[in-house]
């Protein structure tokens, strides 16, 4: 997980806040006390102004309200004016002047302005020739300060007869509000430095068990449940703490939980003999075994996220996975020219809680074997069915000829017909016992009687019989060592073994052929072959000859009295004797028919 810089963390968030709370407040405080200062101020200094021109003006008044003559040795109105504004001069009035009717300065606490006649002034017009008084707040044309401008009318008898004009500076007030704006603003500062400390330490009781918790977090994701939250209190923050140690023990007991479910569907999976594929709720493939991905061709990386239905190639039979449970059961067939495999797949939904389709199940498995073993039986059957229904058929017809077409009574006919019928018959008991033999043999119910003997002189008997009743027209040539070979065999068995595939080897010899009986001693095994001129068998037809009712020349083999049982009966007892057999051939060079047997093993000290 990305580790959350301090620009980007909830402690400096929390120091913005409170500083932010912190400088709101006092700007609040400081913008109200300001405004009030200011007031306060102003109305002091415009006060004590005031009180200052109401003295001036009684004064003057009085000046002009006296009663002079020409020959008046007493001071003059411009004189009395003058020294009652002289009085006057104080740092507290920036200019003052005393104007007359005539808009002459009178009285000034400006030298140079005494005697001057004033015009464009408009306040000091509205006083001489109105009589109302004026008061506003400008700057001082020359200073640039703000001054308090008095315009007053002097009034004799309710008649004006001339004006106060004064100019009193108020930076003085200003001057003072800025120095206590500045008091205030290293305040301001300083409490701000202050609520930052404060914020830092606040903001670091609450962050730090959230950090810790986080990083508790982090290592539960990774699937470590082995430390705990530091609790500090007992507050809302301690009591998340607690919480959240205890959801820690639950998730390490569900994970605990959950992993010894999956490490036992994990083994059980992987020790199935059946292929298992899961899929999501799209129908695409998940999770797949090893026995699934060797029944399918493909490995988990090849047909994970590809859709099931393509992979099981069943589109022609179905669209969509979920229709797939609707088929329960489908036999899929992945043969290809050269071999025959079957699957067979089983199908099952995963559904939540709500009934909604989650994904699917399928369980699937090699019924190759199994539908070969059908097909086999189904072929034995009709086999059997097709072996005894000839005889049988063959039989009813003669039997009918004896008893409805009177051959019965023709001397010559009668011995022929009851021939052939016994022929058949002794045909059919022959498949008869055939079939019994491999029965048993299929059961394990056939005994084998073994002994150690020496194969050879068994292996001149069975040919000195043969040679007995071989057709003047086929020879035997011998290929047989001369030493003692010693073996576990039944030598009934192995002699019927032997008389099969030599009567097989004389049936499809022709005239004037040759079959070669020959012994090879190799490695723990003796081999045996048997080889004949005959027109041979194709190589696809090899490894069907053993089959129970093959034969590659069916018509002859009828004609000569075989069942179709001798090869597979004779493979059985091999197998029996834990040797194997086989056969090559040539088209028209001939066939060879191999079968292997065990040696006996030597002990230490014996001169066998």
């Amino acid at each position: 997980m990305k580790r959350v810089s301090f620009f980007q963390s909830i402690r400096l968030k929390i120091i913005v806040i409170l500083s932010l709370f912190l400088l709101l407040a006092i700007q609040v405080i400081g913008t109200y006390f300001a405004e009030r200062l200011e007031t306060s101020l102003y109305d002091t200094h415009k006060e004590n102004v005031e009180d200052r021109l109401q003295v001036l003006t009684a004064n003057v008044e009085e000046a002009f309200g006296k009663e002079r003559s020409e020959d008046d040795e007493g001071p003059t109105l411009q004189e009395e004016i003058r020294d009652i504004t002289s009085r006057y001069y104080s740092d507290l009035f920036s200019d003052l002047k005393v104007i007359d009717s005539q808009f002459r300065v009178l009285g000034s606490n400006r030298i140079d302005m005494i005697g001057k006649k004033i015009s464009g002034n408009g306040s000091i017009r509205m006083a001489i020739v109105h009589g109302q008084p004026d008061d506003e707040v400008r700057r001082n044309s020359e200073t640039t300060d703000r001054v308090l401008v008095r315009t007053i009318p002097i009034m004799d008898n309710g008649v004006p007869v001339g004006a106060i004009y004064s100019e009193a500076s108020i930076e003085q007030v200003y001057s003072q509000l800025e120095q206590i704006n500045r008091i205030f603003l290293n305040g301001t500062i300083l409490a701000i430095i202050v609520s930052i400390i404060l914020g830092i330490l606040v903001a670091r009781t609450i962050t730090k068990p959230i950090t810790e918790m986080r990083k508790q977090a982090m290592g539960m994701a990774r699937g470590d449940f082995s430390k705990k939250v530091n609790v500090y209190g007992t507050d809302e923050i301690g009591q998340l703490a607690i919480t959240f140690n205890d959801m820690n023990d639950r998730l390490k007991l569900a994970n605990q939980t959950t992993e010894e479910e999956r490490r036992k569907l994990s083994s059980v999976l992987s020790n199935m003999s059946d292929g298992v594929i899961a899929t999501d709720e799209e129908g695409n493939i998940t999770l797949m075994n090893h026995p699934a991905t060797q029944l399918i061709g493909m490995t988990l990386h090849q047909a994970k996220g590809q859709p099931i239905v393509e992979v099981l190639q069943v589109e022609d039979k179905v669209i969509d996975a979920k229709e797939l449970e609707e088929a329960g059961s489908l036999t899929i067939d992945f043969s290809d020219e050269e071999q025959l495999f079957l699957i067979k797949a089983n199908f099952s939904i995963v559904q939540d809680e709500a009934g909604k389709f989650m994904g699917l199940i399928t369980v699937i498995s090699d019924v190759t074997e199994q539908e070969k073993v059908d097909r086999e039986r189904k072929e034995f059957v009709s086999n059997v069915s097709h072996e005894l229904r000839t005889p049988l058929t063959t039989m009813r017809s003669y039997l009918e000829a004896l008893t409805e077409g009177g051959a019965m009574e023709d001397k010559e006919l009668a011995p022929q017909f009851l021939q052939v019928t016994q022929n058949e018959t002794e045909r059919m008991i022959r498949l008869v016992n055939d079939l019994l033999q491999l029965s048993k043999m299929d059961h394990k119910e056939s005994t084998m009687y073994k002994e150690r003997i020496d194969i050879i002189p068994l292996f001149h008997h069975i040919l000195d019989r043969f040679d007995m009743n071989k057709a003047a027209l086929i020879d035997f040539e011998r290929k047989i060592p001369n030493e003692e070979i010693f073996v576990w065999v039944d030598k009934d068995k192995i002699t019927q073994v032997i008389d099969n595939i030599m009567s097989n080897a004389i049936k499809y010899s022709p005239e004037g052929g040759k079959i070669t009986f020959q012994v090879a001693k190799e490695v723990h095994r003796l081999r045996i072959s048997i080889s004949d001129q005959g027109l041979g068998i194709a190589v696809e037809k090899l490894d069907k000859i053993f089959e129970r009712f093959y034969r590659v020349d069916k018509a002859r083999s009828r004609e000569l009295g075989g069942t179709g049982l001798g090869l597979a009966i004779s493979r059985e007892i091999v197998v029996a004797h834990h040797g194997q057999i086989w056969a090559s051939s040539i088209e028209g060079q001939g066939t060879t028919v191999y079968f292997t047997l065990p040696l006996v093993n030597r002990k230490r000290g014996s001169r066998k």
